[in-house]
């Protein structure tokens, strides 16, 4: 596992991380598992920078940002392309700065001798041994949502620095404060489509060197990296073409390859394996992540995309994926909710109309399962589902035909033994209790919640990408720039029905990048079919995680029979709770690896181990 870590206090740190690799000009501050080349620093005696991942600014840019650090001007610090930690000194104070998606996050600790923090949770839990938070878990279960306990990490004792925050260090103590406006400017769709093409160009740009460049082609998201790289050089472009699939993925590759030279395409057929939940027998094969992260379930099919790509170029390289482009360039149609919060009826029924027609139900349906949402804020939301987490739980219906709701309760929490639903009720109540800058619009809220969901759990398909092959996956979507660029445009616009991504559209028509073909496409493929396959052919290894050796049972976050009740659902071949299932088994094999683990994540500064 690659992390990061530093120590403030008044006097030097006895510990250090084990095997870490001291940053130059910044004192106590390591990186583990990174690269050299992925580490650059620069200071001038008043002030350091340094840089953390893949990031775009070269040597001369970071020292011109050193009179920013001085100013104490963050916020700038993370406006170059690419996906970065930056951490920052001037005088006596010091900034920790993750990004806008929770792929580099911060965590911290703080006792009367000073705060270590780390990228890791898990490192800074190991000090002294700290227990799983089990309320955090279960909000981790019950929403999805990774800021509604916002400054709860999964291990007791050991707080997280929120989604557009940053960890403030001085003599006065540790602090976390906003370095990223709440709501984002609101821009045309036109105007801003130029700005989304330059980010995304230069997002790719920055992680093209001498290494060997590889992608994802398949949906309109990859299909676009897959392009803009070529445009700088030979790629091998993969494809993942299971025949249960039954899309046009490969249809759609095997045009773009042919059209747009340098793209260099290789099929990847599925085979029986490639599924879903398979290999879960034997978790010794996963690598161990600081989070819950849901690739351990599709980890079968990456492989078999890795493996293609570690056949087809010289070396380990990096590697494009298209993660989060959905959630960057379209929008749920939850934005209903606002404009009926705004007044803006008109607009409302014109694209509930549309809604409508695409799901072949009523405009009244669709407006009436988003008024609920429309007439209460993020902490009345808060109140209401915590109020509905003391009552019984719920029987399954797909989340879908479900009033819409800033913080849905998924399935899982009707999973919960009633205990650790008023556990939870408990700590929404205080979470909405100290709620202090909640976004305006439910939009808002979602989109940067699917991010930090996206970014954790691509944190994920790294690990398994660097374990097993050495491959570094780049998700450009996930990059600051590209997320302000696109969550710009206001998501009535983004996801206005009628028009497949219409931003990803009007920022490529006439570029020359993509072909017109690409940026007519109005499908889009999907993995239902290996999903279902996977819950049938794993159906007894799902048993045996989720039975009565869960650890998740154990902690009361998860009963026997709801979840049999739901695998027997998807074995018949009938609708179930497929997001609650794939969270749980995420968690379910999370817990039992950091059981296992055995590995050293501290020594002290004299080499003796001293935490694991």
């Amino acid at each position: 596992m690659r992390w990061s870590a530093g120590w403030y206090g008044a006097a030097g740190s006895d510990r250090r991380p084990a095997g870490g690799r001291a940053v130059p000009g910044l004192d106590s501050t390591w990186t583990c598992g990174w690269p050299a080349a992925r580490i650059s620093a620069v200071g001038d005696g008043r002030a350091a920078l340094a840089v953390i991942g893949e990031c775009g600014a070269d040597e001369a840019q970071l020292r011109d940002a050193l009179p920013v650090v001085r100013a104490k001007g963050w916020r700038a610090l993370t406006r170059w392309p690419g996906s970065y930690l930056a951490v920052a000194r001037t005088g006596e104070t010091s900034a920790v700065i993750g990004d806008l998606a929770g792929q580099h996050p911060v965590y911290y600790r703080t006792d009367a001798a000073g705060t270590w923090w780390s990228t890791a949770a898990s490192a800074l839990a190991a000090l002294d041994g700290a227990p799983i938070d089990v309320t955090a878990l279960a909000a981790h279960l019950a929403f999805g949502q990774p800021d509604v306990l916002a400054g709860r990490s999964l291990f007791r004792d050991v707080r997280r620095v929120p989604g557009g925050h940053l960890l403030l260090l001085g003599p006065g103590g540790a602090a976390v404060e906003r370095y990223e406006p709440v709501s984002s400017p609101r821009v045309d769709l036109r105007a801003q489509a130029p700005v989304v093409r330059a980010a995304l160009a230069e997002a790719v740009a920055a992680r093209i060197d001498d290494r060997p460049v590889s992608t994802d082609l398949a949906g309109l998201d990859s299909t676009t990296l897959a392009c803009l790289a070529a445009q700088r050089g030979p790629v091998a472009a993969v494809t993942f073409a299971d025949e249960r699939l039954h899309d046009d993925d490969l249809a759609f590759a095997v045009r773009t390859a042919a059209t747009v030279p340098g793209l260099i395409h290789h099929t990847v057929p599925g085979t029986l394996g490639t599924v879903y939940y398979a290999g879960l027998g034997d978790l010794s094969a996963l690598p161990v992540t600081d989070a819950p992260n849901a690739y351990v379930v599709t980890a079968s099919i990456k492989r078999a995309v890795l493996d293609t790509v570690a056949e087809n170029t010289p070396g380990p390289g990096v590697h494009f994926t298209g993660a989060a482009g959905d959630a960057v360039l379209s929008a749920p149609s939850s934005y209903l909710a606002d404009l009926l919060r705004e007044r803006r009826h008109r607009r409302a029924l014109q694209h509930a109309l549309a809604h409508a027609r695409l799901r072949h139900t009523s405009a009244f349906h669709v407006l009436a399962r988003v008024r609920p949402a429309s007439k209460v804020d993020l902490v009345g939301a808060w109140w209401q589902t915590a109020a509905e987490l003391r009552g019984p739980a719920r029987d399954w219906i797909p989340q879908a035909q479900r009033p819409l709701a800033w913080t849905p309760l998924l399935a899982s929490a009707d999973w919960m033994t009633h205990g650790a639903r008023l556990m939870l009720a408990s700590a929404l109540d205080e979470a909405a209790g100290t709620l202090t800058d909640a976004p305006a619009r439910l939009a808002e809220w979602s989109d940067r919640q699917d991010l930090a969901r996206v970014g954790a759990d691509t944190a994920g398909l790294r690990a398994l990408a660097l374990a097993g092959h050495g491959i570094e996956v780049a998700a450009p979507f996930l990059d600051n720039e590209v997320i302000r660029a696109c969550l710009a445009v206001p998501a009535d616009e983004r996801g206005a029905p009628g028009a497949y991504k219409p931003l990803l559209d009007a920022a490529f028509t006439g570029s020359g990048v993509l072909p017109g073909f690409v940026l007519a496409r109005t499908t889009k493929g999907g993995f239902n079919a290996l999903a279902y396959a996977g819950l049938r052919d794993n159906a007894p290894v799902l048993k045996d995680l989720l039975g009565p050796s869960s650890q998740l049972a154990a902690l009361g976050l998860v009963t026997e029979q709801p979840v049999a009740d739901a695998l027997a659902r998807a074995a018949a071949g009938q609708p179930t709770a497929q997001g609650a299932l794939h969270l749980v088994v995420a968690a379910e094999v999370w817990l039992r690896q950091h059981a296992a683990a055995r590995a050293a994540a501290w020594e002290e500064v004299g080499g003796r181990v001293a935490a694991a």
